[in-house]
């Protein structure tokens, strides 16, 4: 029987009410599992003046006591782990392992708001000038948004609200509406952990939700992780209505290889980061570089015969490298890619679009796809594939690797293998992109560092977690204060200064 999702609003799940619904799958079968209400701008607008009215006395709180309800919140997604696992992999089709490092990644970002006492800290200077004192204090914006994508349904909408509750907002979550019911379970948890009721709200929708988020005047900031293009809308959008935005788009990861690089360690992270989560990663590498002739003649050869060892299957099923994709759409999309890339004039080493999984031949599988000899003029090597194909773009030498990764028009991520310390050190100050690994595949920051890609893979001037994410939520207030002291200068005419 397909379930009927809800929206979550003021401590409660509230049903639709728009008429318009939306399908949620089981990838690994491709049966429909439940359908999704889409919200219409009125039930958005309902939510937001109900996170209005929560937000005064929650930004009232002082931070060790906002804190303390993080603190409980760990406790409750710990011992919730596993079962939350397993509903996010038969809504998004990542295995239940990588479905756990999933929340893991997102649970880290809630112990370092937990921090909000010291974080949110102002500054201070006595004795600025004769009898003056100058200080800082870090205050709540109000209502503030995520909008977040569905290849991460637990760690993107914890990332967002974290730091957003943890300096003293109300936070309105519109979830993907392809595996919105962690996103549900998530404010079913904060709830528990003591959250006041219409702090922490779900409304699930399409773009008529979005529209509404970006353009209603209570809404003071917003946070996105998608596609470029869509980033890029949202980023305009939410600028001229006067909000800011921090928005996260696509990526081409290169990953450089030095010829005195391991090339079986090489391998090894090129399979683990291009093929895993069936490669719906942001942050997966899609592009291996290796430099000379030996060496990518040397690599192409290891993944070739990797690839064919690696196993797809059902997202719950023991043993599975990666699972299905998360549509049927997304299948279309990546085999389009592929025969793309076949047009082009790309060596094609492994095949994935033949892949039959026994006994869920309705599934949204793709075997893994390997190819050599990309060039860097090819659709497949300028856009985002988003799916389990890993492409080999040779480089004569390191300065036309590295240009390589400076040049695209994505500034995500890229990593290096090699054994040289200088070289390792010259590419990562040089190379034009926001984070970088050095023997490091997926070169995600930990929590308490900040994240965001460069060029077109970010729009906004400010980065997801760590001490950006605060400066992000919070607005500053600087107080000059003197106190009465018994001189009488009279009125002054000229600007002030501290002497």
């Amino acid at each position: 029987m397909t379930r009927e999702l809800t929206h979550f609003i003021n401590g409660q799940h509230v049903a639709g009410a728009s008429g318009r619904f939306g399908d949620v799958y089981d990838p690994s079968t491709g049966a429909v599992q439940a359908r999704v209400p889409l919200a219409s701008t009125v039930e958005v607008t309902d939510a937001i003046a109900v996170a209005e009215a929560a937000q005064r006395e929650w930004g009232a709180w002082n931070p060790q006591r906002r804190a303390r309800v993080l603190l409980r919140f760990l406790d409750l997604i710990a011992k919730d782990t596993p079962a939350l696992a397993r509903l996010l992999s038969t809504e998004h089709g990542k295995t239940v392992d990588d479905a756990k490092g999933d929340i893991q990644r997102g649970v880290e970002v809630i112990e370092f708001a937990a921090g909000a006492p010291h974080l949110l800290k102002g500054e201070y200077t006595t004795g600025a000038g004769t009898g003056i004192d100058v200080y800082s204090m870090r205050q709540p914006l109000g209502v503030v948004a995520g909008i977040t994508p569905f290849n991460f349904p637990a760690m993107i909408p914890l990332w967002k609200a974290g730091p957003a509750l943890a300096a003293g907002n109300a936070f309105i979550l519109k979830p993907s509406e392809r595996d919105p019911s962690v996103p549900l379970r998530i404010a079913e948890l904060f709830l528990e952990a003591g959250l006041p009721k219409g702090v922490f709200n779900v409304v699930n929708g399409d773009k008529e939700a979005v529209d509404a988020l970006l353009t209603d005047d209570r809404i003071k900031a917003v946070g996105f992780v998608g596609s470029t293009p869509i980033a890029q809308y949202i980023y305009a959008t939410a600028a001229a209505n006067g909000k800011r935005a921090q928005c996260f788009g696509g990526a081409k990861n290169h990953m450089i290889v030095m010829p005195d690089a391991d090339l079986d360690q090489v391998a090894d992270a090129l399979i683990g980061a291009g093929y895993g989560s069936a490669g719906e990663r942001c942050m997966a590498i899609s592009v291996a570089v290796p430099v000379g002739k030996e060496t990518g003649d040397a690599l192409a050869a290891k993944l070739a015969e990797r690839v064919t060892h690696l196993r797809v299957g059902p997202a719950l099923a023991d043993g599975v490298d990666y699972g299905p994709l998360v549509s049927a759409d997304a299948v279309e999309r990546v085999k389009g890619y592929i025969q793309t890339a076949i047009d082009e004039g790309g060596t094609l080493l492994a095949d994935g679009r033949g892949l039959v999984v026994d006994g869920h031949e309705e599934g949204f599988y793709l075997g893994p796809t390997l190819f050599d000899d990309i060039s860097t003029d090819m659709t497949i090597y300028r856009e985002e594939v988003f799916g389990p194909v890993l492409i080999i773009a040779r480089a004569d030498d390191y300065e036309q690797a590295l240009a390589m990764a400076t040049d695209h028009e994505f500034g995500n991520g890229a990593a290096i293998f090699t054994r040289d310390g200088d070289t390792a050190r010259d590419f990562s100050t040089r190379v034009e992109v926001g984070m970088i690994g050095v023997n490091v595949p997926i070169p995600v920051p930990i929590a308490y560092h900040t994240f965001g890609g460069w060029k077109r893979s970010g729009f906004g001037d400010l980065n997801q977690h760590g001490p950006d994410s605060f400066r992000f939520y919070t607005k500053t207030k600087t107080v000059t204060s003197r106190w009465p002291s018994g001189l009488k200068e009279g009125a002054s005419f000229v600007m002030p200064t501290m002497h």
